[in-house]
């Protein structure tokens, strides 16, 4: 792997393991981990309680709050756990990161992920959320994908054996 910092988005919908496989990812590469969730304004995390799905008006400040903090990484290098469903949303969090940013995929069947929310605890997202994430969800056309049906520490090599 080449020595040049880079920023990656660890994404997917909720209950994928963006948090803790960012936060391996980041041990591994040696720079430091953000939670998108922690950027999201109070509003949205009352109205995902409430088990309503955000939009997309309600997803721009945040994506905006989280392309600023890419920005701020974007020669010390970065991960952050964020879902960056739609490729619009993609888009806004590359905005002024040329080739610095990569974004790390993490995907896995509706029925996988929904045993793993079952058993989760302490989470805002509620279950009933994920069918409106997958039908939002756009996989994205470029980047690192990598099934979380294997074991963290599988999915962090994988995801190493496929950088640049």
């Amino acid at each position: 792997m080449s020595s040049e910092k880079k920023v990656f988005v660890v994404m997917g919908v909720s209950g994928t393991g963006k948090s803790t496989i960012g936060k391996l990812l980041s041990e591994r590469l040696q720079i430091p981990f953000f939670d998108g969730d922690d950027f999201h304004p109070e509003a949205n995390i009352r109205k995902m309680r409430a088990g309503k799905p955000l939009n997309d008006d309600d997803r721009q400040g945040w994506l905006s709050k989280l392309n600023q903090l890419v920005q701020q990484h974007k020669t010390t290098g970065a991960v952050i756990a964020c879902s960056a469903l739609k490729e619009s949303y993609r888009k806004t969090l590359k905005t002024n990161m040329e080739d610095k940013l990569d974004f790390v995929y993490l995907e896995g069947t509706f029925e996988l992920i929904k045993s793993r929310m079952e058993n989760r605890k302490d989470h805002f997202m509620p279950l009933d959320l994920l069918q409106s994430q997958f039908d939002t969800l756009e996989p994205p056309s470029n980047g690192i994908a990598v099934d979380i049906s294997l074991q963290p520490k599988q999915i962090i090599q994988k995801i190493i054996d496929q950088l640049p």
